[in-house]
């Protein structure tokens, strides 16, 4: 206690100095609790059940003829059908069960109140395979999915349990209409429990089984060549994956080569020989099944990265700092080994000192990394945002408390070491007290600011290519005119909207938004636009042969009359959907140039016929216009080819996304689209209403955010830096300051030693400056993959990096270096 409280005493003598290195050190400690916070919820984190480590996820690679639905659980190398999930589920022997899960989207009612959000379709044996139990209620069970439609019940997440009904217990038994269909309230799921797929979180679970009744065009429970569901599984005891592994692919092989082979039609031989040799492969699960997990490992490994470089650079200043503290305490740490004192003694008594001020850093750095997430936070779109927690949990705070103990001890080792070497007394009665010119000490330091320079040339240059990236995407010809448009979903058929009903609907949408003043054009899409979502299909094209194994496909949307002219996109030939484009009418399609181009049709596509899907080989759609290649599900991926349909000719479309272009500012357009929805149908939630620039920003959040934090903490690793440059200078000069006095007094002018100290600040970023380049080109390379449009070894980037770190140290040094030309050489002469 007596060493704590002779540390905090020591440490506070000069709480200017002192206050600099705790800020220097929360800066760089809560720069990393932050992205480690975002690492352990994205990376780390366990699903919050029993024994998540003997949970497994099943994934089928291989060839998959017929239909694929994939979403944010994984991509279609993971899903099974329906028919081989129950044969699995039958068969195996070497789980205690196996689950089957599908994510879709909902409109829940409940006492006049309505919520568009996400569902989970999940197997009877989901929860029961998880092993957690209900907040209230129960849960789903074997039970609840025997029958193909014929479960209405449903599971409440506790969260929408608690914020939209008030938490009250009431509800279990009651109905609540999920996708206008009436389903007995049975249980609220675990606080803590948002499913088992990062990135969403379901408000209702309900049985699998159901999905007919949630989307009337569903047709996969019988069909072995629709592929749509996810699957996981709980290892039994004393299993290993291996031997999992091998079990399942023992029931696996037969029926695929039994039972599956023989569906297999229109398929080269090729193509066959690999469908027979497909396996199930089965990795760890505890934490899930998301595609967010691999998506999001090299950008926050990058961050982490720059954030640790930060950190290193606020330590070496805290370095510097301890060995000029040390140094102006020699006579203190002379008298006291002179006295007796054993050396381990006073080690012990300053690492406590650094490790005191680093604790005290890390007790700041909480508040820094709460702004650090919640500064990410604003850079996230809603939905993205929504999965990342800014609440410090315990594991971040042990994190940082670690970290500052390491930093303490590691920093701080030298430091002590110095201060006490076995030659202090010795040196100290033939210096007289000039003992913090020790050479090791002044290379220590000096190495140290290089070290610092190096690290903040290679954030620098790494900050601008991720800069110049998001530059270029920005400059990304989308195709479309993205100023004053506003776009928004409604999905009626999630109300139990027929058809029929729907399309009114959508029609009478576009007339009452095209009555707004101000809007110039209405229409509707089935695919939002730049969302991330990729719906394709097979197509025939009439003078294009295709072999068994040529690619055939083509990417396409539904679209309302006028959508090309109200998003800007040019006609090459031909016409826009019209109005008479409906059901009975003569099927009609659009292409892009891309298409054009792929499936050999040139400038000369209009009057050409296609047919998409089962019916590719009818060519029953006549081409009657050729657009533009545009912008389709993402701004940095090459334009697909695309083709487009009327939407009015489809009986089936139960969910479309609006574009309305205005001539002025369109926030009050944002402002009237809920009331004229709410006027039309008040019970129907309006989905992603926001302006097109703002979709367009979402599309590219994460080149945003990399760009962002890379430039602020280069801007600050800099800053840390200059910092630690300019007092190892100030430091130097104070010391020199007899040297520089004779050397005055012998005739050297101002000049000469202004340049005697800028020629140390020269060479010292120099040899940083190169090192730091050389790390940067290696990190660009490493990162190359989240550049857009440019190598990890831009010169442009490279040459505007070394001027701007050359600028800030010269800045750095030159007050040091104006100091000592200012020197009066008698004062300097009687300077102790």
């Amino acid at each position: 206690m007596g060493t704590l409280k002779f540390a905090f005493r020591t440490l506070f003598k000069t709480p200017f100095v002192t206050a600099v290195a705790i800020i220097s050190l929360a800066l760089g400690i809560g720069a990393n609790a932050a992205i480690f916070s975002i690492f352990e919820q994205m990376l780390l984190r366990p699903l919050p059940v029993r024994e998540p480590d003997q949970l497994v996820n099943l994934a089928a690679p291989g060839p998959k003829p017929g239909s694929q639905s994939c979403n944010q659980a994984g991509d279609c190398e993971q899903v099974f059908s329906y028919p081989m999930f129950r044969d699995l589920e039958r068969e195996q022997t070497v789980f205690t069960g196996i689950a089957a899960h599908y994510a879709f989207g909902v409109n829940l009612a409940y006492r006049n109140q309505t919520l568009n959000g996400d569902g989970m379709h999940v197997s009877g044996s989901y929860f029961p395979v998880l092993g957690i139990q209900p907040h209230i209620g129960r849960l789903l069970g074997p039970a609840d999915d025997e029958n193909i439609s014929a479960h209405f019940v449903a599971v409440l997440s506790h969260d929408y349990w608690e914020t939209q009904l008030g938490g009250d217990p009431g509800v279990v038994g009651q109905t609540i209409t999920v996708n206008g269909k009436g389903m007995t309230i049975v249980g609220v799921a675990p606080p803590g429990f948002e499913g088992t797929t990062l990135g969403s979180r379901p408000s209702v679970f309900v049985p699998i089984s159901m999905r007919t009744e949630m989307n009337r065009n569903f047709q996969g429970f019988e069909n072995r060549r629709s592929y749509w569901i996810y699957l996981f599984a709980r290892l039994k005891p004393g299993v290993t994956i291996e031997q999992a592994r091998a079990g399942l692919n023992a029931i696996y092989r037969p029926i695929i080569n039994d039972v599956e082979v023989p569906l297999q039609q229109g398929i080269s031989e090729q193509r066959l020989a690999q469908f027979k040799t497909r396996e199930v492969t089965i990795e760890p699960g505890q934490r899930g099944q998301s595609s967010t997990h691999a998506e999001a490992r090299m950008p926050l490994i990058l961050l982490f990265a720059i954030t640790g470089i930060v950190l290193l650079i606020a330590c070496a200043n805290i370095a510097n700092l301890l060995l000029a503290r040390g140094a102006n305490r020699a006579m203190e740490m002379a008298v006291r080994l002179s006295l007796g004192a054993q050396r381990w003694q006073i080690v012990r008594q300053l690492l406590v000192e650094s490790c005191v001020l680093a604790l005290l850093g890390g007790a700041l750095s909480l508040v820094v990394a709460k702004w650090t997430l919640s500064l990410i936070g604003s850079i996230l779109p809603p939905e993205a945002a929504s999965t990342i927690g800014s609440d410090l949990r315990p594991q971040v705070i042990a994190f940082a408390g670690a970290l500052s103990i390491a930093t303490g001890l590691i920093f701080g080792m030298f430091p002590a070491l110095h201060s006490t070497r076995s030659d202090l007394i010795t040196i100290l009665r033939a210096n007289t007290g000039q003992l913090s010119g020790a050479r090791s000490a002044a290379r220590f330091r000096n190495s140290l600011v290089t070290v610092q320079i190096a690290l903040s040339m290679a954030l620098l240059v790494s900050a601008g290519l991720f800069i110049k990236s998001l530059m270029n995407v920005s400059r990304v010809e989308l195709g479309i005119r993205t100023e004053n448009v506003v776009t928004f979903a409604i999905s009626p058929e999630l109300n139990g909207y027929e058809p029929a009903r729907s399309q009114a609907l959508f029609a009478r949408v576009e007339e009452e938004i095209a009555a707004i003043p101000g809007v110039t054009g209405v229409s509707a899409a089935l695919i939002p636009l730049l969302s991330g979502s990729n719906w394709g299909s097979d197509v025939g094209v009439e003078g294009f042969k295709r072999e068994p194994d040529t690619d055939a496909n083509a990417r396409f949307n539904m679209l309302g009359p006028g959508y090309l002219k109200t998003l800007g996109i040019p006609l090459i030939s031909g016409r826009e959907f019209e109005a008479s484009d409906i059901v009975g009418a003569p099927k009609v399609a659009i292409v892009n140039e891309a298409f054009a181009k792929k499936f050999n049709l040139g400038r000369e596509a209009v009057g050409k016929r296609i047919g998409t899907g089962r019916n590719s080989e009818q060519l029953d759609m006549m081409i009657v216009g050729l657009a533009r290649d545009a912008k389709y599900s993402e701004v940095k991926a090459d334009v697909p080819p695309q083709f487009f349909t009327p939407y009015r000719q489809d009986t089936t479309i139960g969910r479309m996304t609006f574009y309305a272009r205005t001539q002025l500012d369109p926030s009050p357009l944002v402002r009237n689209v809920t009331t004229v929805i709410a006027r039309l149908d008040p019970n129907l939630p309006v989905e992603n209403l926001k302006t097109l620039p703002q979709q367009v920003r979402d599309n590219i959040f994460l080149d945003r955010m990399i760009s962002s934090l890379s430039a602020a903490f280069a801007v600050l690793a800099t800053l840390l830096a200059a910092v630690g440059l300019y007092g190892v200078l100030a430091y130097t000069v104070a010391q020199r300051t007899r040297e520089i006095g004779v050397r005055m007094a012998l005739g050297a002018d101002a000049g000469r030693v202004r340049g005697m100290v800028l020629r140390q600040v020269g060479l010292m970023t120099l040899i940083g400056g190169v090192i730091g380049i050389a790390g940067a080109l290696a990190l660009g390379k490493a990162a190359g993959s989240l550049l857009f449009g440019l190598e990890g070894n831009d010169p442009v980037v490279v040459v505007m990096a070394a001027t701007g770190l050359a600028l800030v140290a010269f800045i750095a040094g030159y007050i040091p270096a104006l100091r000592a030309s200012r020197v009066n050489p008698m004062q300097a002469l009687r300077y102790e």
